[in-house]
């Protein structure tokens, strides 16, 4: 195939369960079904997202913004998610009387990285036993831990469709595997009904409860939890540091530099370049006003760390930060007190704080289950991932009941 080039489906049957086939054109078995309520749809694969409308793509895509037409854009023309960074777009789209059906954010990926749901023990198992695990199929939102939409599609039927469209290009690739991270519920029932096997994980997330305030917030929490809290922030106001919030249009050049000058050094300061560029965060600024948060921290009129957050509909997602020096205390206030309070100011009823992070409960943020989606083409694999996943969601579970009875609120917390 071309790169670049859109491949089209041509009608025929669905591929038989574990059979591939090599050809471009065979990439999902060229299929067509027809529906007695709408017109035939088709699916392709195309390899640039410039030549899918926009329009039509966010139709599909719901309030959150990471599957966004521009946010994906923005990924690709900068060349932080690009076939140089291993990240080969891969789009399957769904079609039906030349209108956009249903679309997946697809990529051949050659390495694990910027994933955030971790498979390099599989990895390392092929290699071990003589067989090629990269590059694999995988379905997400590039460095971007979030749950949300994966089978972009106006229902249930085009949904599964794309599920199963997934497990055939797979097999018609001959790749390794297929992977799809952080799915929502829809798109994991869809998957199962494909053939998927799920795994489960942990995020850390806070919820609104109509507060009034920030402070009847940390009314709730336990004594401990609300007293280490309260000392951790008089510590950031004795330091002389300030908060204001920027949002939409308040964004200008200037912050946004110097956003990405803290985000720069922080990562250099952990030994690793960042995934994402300067051009990236222009892009998105011009792309997506809207839906960008930055929290500034100043001391002394001069800023010294900025939180950028993502808003989508009732949900605020903590999703970069970096500092330029150290104050105690500071991350968690710039990072989630910040965040939570503006929610609360703005009506927001969720927080989302990224990946990892049992410290996060410190902060009244509540464990969240997250899942995963994975086809493995070798049945012997499968058949021990299968049994490994069994096992880990069993240990899961039994974290989150752990968890659970730890709660940092004073009284049960209602949902």
């Amino acid at each position: 195939m071309e790169s670049g080039k859109a491949v089209s489906v041509m009608p025929g049957d669905r591929m038989a369960a574990g059979k591939g086939c090599g050809t471009a054109r065979e990439l999902v078995n060229a299929r067509l079904y027809h529906c007695t309520m709408s017109p035939p749809a088709r699916l392709a694969v195309e390899t640039s997202l410039s030549r899918v409308d926009a329009c039509q793509w966010n139709a599909l895509a719901g309030e959150q913004p990471f599957v966004r037409h521009e946010f994906l854009s923005a990924l690709h023309d900068t060349g932080c998610a690009a076939p140089d960074t291993g990240w080969a777009p891969y789009y399957l789209l769904l079609r039906r009387a030349d209108r956009l059906a249903g679309a997946v954010p697809l990529y051949l990926k050659g390495h694990s990285r910027g994933e955030y749901v971790f498979d390099y023990a599989w990895a390392d198992a092929f290699e071990r036993h003589g067989l090629r695990y990269y590059p694999k199929l995988l379905a997400a939102v590039p460095f971007t831990p979030v749950g949300g939409p994966r089978l972009l599609a106006a229902n249930a039927d085009d949904r599964l469709e794309l599920a199963h469209g997934l497990v055939e290009l797979a097999q018609g690739l001959k790749v390794s595997s297929l992977h799809v991270l952080f799915p929502g519920e829809d798109d994991l029932a869809a998957l199962r009904q494909a053939g998927c096997m799920v795994r489960e994980g942990v995020q850390f997330h806070w919820r609104n409860a109509g507060y009034a305030s920030l402070d009847a917030f940390l009314a709730e929490l336990n004594h401990d939890k609300r007293k280490k809290i309260r000392q951790d922030r008089k510590k950031v106001q004795a330091a002389g540091v300030e908060f204001r919030w920027l949002s939409g249009a308040q964004i200008d050049a200037a912050s946004l530099a110097f956003f990405y000058r803290c985000y720069r050094h922080t990562y250099f300061a952990h030994g690793n370049p960042p995934y994402l560029s300067a051009e990236f965060f222009q892009r998105l600024h011009a792309a997506l006003p809207g839906a960008l948060v930055l929290v500034m921290a100043l001391r002394n009129g001069e800023p010294i760390a900025a939180a950028l957050n993502m808003q989508g509909g009732d949900i605020l997602y903590g999703r970069y930060w970096g500092a330029l020096e150290f104050v105690p205390g500071l991350h968690f206030e710039t990072c989630y007190l910040q965040s939570i309070d503006y929610c609360i100011q703005h009506g927001l009823a969720h927080f989302e704080g990224g990946a990892q992070g049992e410290h996060k409960m410190a902060r009244g943020l509540l464990p969240t289950p997250t899942w995963s989606a994975h086809w493995i083409a070798d049945p012997r694999f499968a058949a021990a991932i299968e049994d490994f996943l069994e096992r880990e969601t069993e240990a899961v579970d039994d974290y989150m009941g752990e968890l659970e009875a730890h709660t940092p609120f004073r009284r049960s917390y209602k949902k």
